[in-house]
């Protein structure tokens, strides 16, 4: 521990390395105790992997830890993020290589949080044995191991993911076979490799700065919060953001002709990657011949792809478009115009509310964008060029989080990805709290094997306490974005 942390900037220090640390530790302890409550059972031969201690933990112990570390890493991370700012700077190499390792051993445990990856699995067994998993779901394949182990209420589901997603899922199927286990590992090894791609590319990213370099590691890479959502829960959208990721990067450098292919890819694996083509698009807007081809090659990339996954390859997409989720703020509305007016879903006016709001944040966030950025590195890369397209990027991402009616915590991965690329604002604090709220409230996130005592976390943390909090949290980003925004214009004014 350096004299830094030793002295004024010690106290947040000592916090973030604590409970940064502990969170992490206890994510891995989750996953490695085994089935229980928040570990969906793998079928297949217990010699493959993942492994676990098969200690069959209570219900209660499990999400009793699951709160633990969302605590400890939010606590952590806030704390870490307000010290680098102060100037305690640690190693990055250090974090880069402590996170890296904490994802290879999740790799191999079992994922904890949900039962998304035994959705995975299925769609891609049904891909290998000819079926289409955007027009059915796993109840197609009925007696097939893989297909029966996915949870209630998934079981008629087809595939919302994109083909890239689904061509992954696949490979994960092939090499698998008929066993669970071994497909979620393999799943698992992309999440890794893909999580970890990102945090290579943040750390070059932001090589020529260490405090800058740091941050980018706190916000990704040592992210408990993130780890906890992606990497040990094992969600897909760690593919879509390493290809959002690598896009940014390259948009304003001598590879930005790859930007479009890797926007599309991106695109193709979760479809609300599209957000983050505002951002290359704002880098290129002076350079017109560069902007056809990264619209047109990004453009081409999508039709291609869903054109080979077939016609029902949007279906689901466009009917989750339409959803609520309980733990956002549109659910409060909803039961509110249910009292007024009646029964009735009214996702329509859900839907036009959402979008006026998203408006609103999206343009507010987009004037606080910083005037001054840093100069350009030694290497030469137009660095100021990148930040601006990250930060309308940031700005998309961000509003559409808090506007839309239908979010789920891993959803909030991009987000971080994103401000690891633009420059500390009162935005990092937002996200910080959004994710360890919207993560207390899927505690539990899978459904099956829960204590019938803790129902309550569902109908009334999830389903009334979360949302008011949300609520709250949205109108203090909208406050803060209009009077940071007219600050900023009066300024450059």
């Amino acid at each position: 521990m350096d004299r830094d942390v030793l002295r004024g900037r010690g106290g947040p220090a000592v916090v973030a390395v604590a409970g940064i640390a502990l969170s992490i530790v206890v994510t891995i302890a989750i996953g490695a105790l085994g089935p229980s409550a928040v570990v969906p059972p793998l079928p297949g031969p217990a010699w493959q992997p993942p492994y676990s201690l098969d200690a069959h933990p209570g219900g209660h112990l499990v999400i009793a830890l699951e709160a633990v570390a969302i605590v400890l890493g939010a606590l952590g991370l806030g704390a870490g993020l307000l010290a680098v700012r102060r100037g305690w700077a640690p190693d990055p190499r250090r974090l880069l290589l402590a996170g890296c390792l904490a994802v290879v051993v999740l790799a191999f445990l079992p994922p904890s949080g949900s039962a998304d990856h035994l959705n995975y699995a299925a769609y891609g067994r049904m891909v290998v044995l000819g079926h289409d998993p955007y027009a059915t779901g796993a109840v197609a394949l009925h007696g097939d191991p893989v297909a029966d182990s996915v949870e209630r209420p998934w079981q008629e589901e087809p595939s919302v993911y994109g083909p890239v997603a689904t061509a992954v899922q696949a490979l994960a199927g092939l090499v698998g076979g008929d066993s669970v286990r071994l497909i979620v590992f393999v799943l698992a090894l992309v999440n890794a490799a893909a999580f970890v791609a990102t945090a290579l590319l943040l750390h070059r990213f932001t090589r020529d700065d260490r405090a800058r370099q740091a941050r980018a590691a706190l916000l990704w890479t040592v992210n408990p919060l993130v780890v906890y959502q992606l990497v040990a829960g094992m969600h897909v959208d760690t593919l879509a953001i390493a290809f959002v990721v690598a896009a940014l990067v390259t948009a304003g450098g001598r590879r930005w002709w790859t930007t479009g292919p890797l926007l599309g890819l991106a695109i193709a694996v979760k479809v609300n990657a599209g957000l983050v083509a505002l951002g290359p698009a704002w880098d290129l807007r002076r350079q017109p011949r560069k902007l056809a081809v990264v619209a047109g090659t990004a453009t081409l990339t999508v039709l291609v792809v869903y054109l080979l996954a077939g016609p029902h390859s949007l279906d689901q997409v466009l009917h989750a478009s339409k959803s609520i989720s309980w733990a956002t703020p549109w659910h409060l509305v909803q039961r509110g115009l249910q009292a007024m007016f009646g029964e009735g879903a009214y996702r329509v006016w859900i839907q036009i509310g959402s979008l006026l709001l998203l408006a609103l944040l999206a343009t507010s966030l987009l004037r606080h964008r910083r005037p001054h950025l840093p100069p350009a590195s030694p290497s030469g890369t137009a660095m100021p060029f990148r930040i601006a397209g990250g930060w309308v990027a940031v700005g998309m991402v961000v509003a559409w989080l808090f506007a839309t009616p239908y979010a789920l915590p891993w959803y909030d991965g991009l987000a971080f990805a994103l401000l690891a690329i633009v420059p500390a604002t009162a935005l990092d604090g937002f996200v910080v709290a959004r994710l360890a709220v919207l993560s207390l409230a899927y505690l539990p996130a899978r459904q099956d094997g829960q204590p019938p005592d803790l129902g309550w976390l569902v109908t009334v943390v999830r389903a009334q306490v979360v949302p008011w909090i949300l609520l709250a949290l949205t109108v203090a980003l909208v406050w803060w974005a209009l009077s940071a925004g007219a600050r900023g214009s009066t300024r450059r004014g």
